[in-house]
């Protein structure tokens, strides 16, 4: 009985450093969020990742392991539902119990719109989200007055999530014209930082002061890439390239690039054959230094776009593919994208 009671003492004791102990569960759909996530989780655990690394996010078929990950997830990090449409009803089916943050809902997240037609130039610019304040105010973290988005509930009221974002219901027009590729902004990048360390905090307060170090870092380390970019990309700020999809208007609008024009509409979909000659069309009427084309899609179709012209085809790819899943991908993505727009420099 004695030998029965100092066991259940010593187990009381044990209990509470063991259940502090635990690292939240953290779930992420891509790999440059994955990266962002890894960051601040640095010497305390790491995120998992849905979407296969190299795998198009837009068509993605949600896999038993990623189900699994779901539903033993305390936190999910994700880029919006225009990105991944598909993802939507898994969160609510199987992330009920989980925190949700949609990051390009969050507070001072820079929000463009999609371009429109083949020819971007008469495009004005940033829609009339930019920094996405005053409507989300305790947005970071998704704190009490979410009610820590428990259950995803929100995410039906999401489907106005205020008046101010007109039908934001589901995902129908306002997704539709909202440019989901935010990660590429890397101002973006350093708030979803921020954001992220104050989620993992709520929940995990003993490493709170980890989680702040590590986004202090992380910010950091995407601002000396950004000087590095302006620094490469200063000698081509006014050079014309086509990109395969308009994925880039976060990068080019950070860095003061500008592209042509677009070959494909939308992220999956395939260019018409009208579109086809139009943008054929604007490659001839201007000097165009390249076409850009992405590891996702298929590459003869840039070929197409760029035979019998004398034109460079080169590659950047959104997600960083070629790149090693961990958390220096976002810093390297973001350089290597300027990288390969500087190398259509002098063409």
């Amino acid at each position: 009985m004695l030998k029965n009671l100092r066991l259940l003492l010593l187990n009381l004791f044990f209990l509470p450093a063991i259940a502090s102990a635990d690292v939240p569960d953290v779930v992420t759909d891509i790999s440059p969020i994955y990266s962002l996530a890894a960051k601040v989780m640095d010497g305390i655990g790491e995120p998992k990742l849905i979407v296969q690394h190299g795998a198009s996010p837009h068509e993605y078929m949600l896999r038993p392991s990623n189900a699994k990950a779901l539903e033993s997830a305390d936190i999910v990090f994700f880029v919006g539902g225009g990105l991944t449409p598909w993802l939507e009803n898994p969160l609510k089916n199987l992330a009920s119990q989980s925190i949700i943050v949609e990051l390009m809902e969050t507070k001072n997240t820079t929000r463009l719109a999609y371009r429109e037609g083949a020819n971007f130039a008469s495009h004005e610019g940033h829609d009339d989200h930019e920094g996405h304040d005053d409507d989300h105010d305790s947005h970071e973290g998704h704190d009490d007055d979410h009610d820590s988005h428990k259950g995803h509930d929100d995410h039906d009221d999401h489907e106005g999530h205020d008046d101010d974002h007109d039908s934001h219901k589901g995902h129908d027009d306002d997704h539709e014209e909202l440019d989901p590729h935010g990660w590429l902004d890397p101002e973006n990048g350093k708030n979803w930082l921020d954001i992220m360390a104050t989620t993992l905090a709520k929940i995990d307060p003993e490493n709170a002061n980890k989680y702040q170090q590590n986004a202090a870092k992380g910010k950091k380390e995407i601002d000396e890439s950004i000087s590095q970019i302006e620094t490469m990309l200063k000698p081509v700020s006014d050079m014309r390239f086509i990109v395969f999809h308009d994925a880039y208007y976060y990068f080019e609008d950070r860095f003061g690039l500008s592209a042509t024009g677009s070959i494909s509409l939308g992220d999956a979909s395939d260019p018409s054959p009208g579109r086809f000659i139009e943008i054929q069309d604007e490659i001839k009427r201007l000097t165009v230094s390249c076409v850009f084309s992405e590891p996702q899609f298929n590459p003869q179709t840039v070929q197409n776009v760029a035979s019998g012209a004398a034109i460079d085809t080169r590659v950047i790819d959104p997600l960083g593919s070629a790149l090693q899943v961990n958390s220096d991908l976002y810093t390297k993505l973001l350089e290597d994208i300027g990288k390969s727009i500087a190398s259509c420099h002098d063409h």
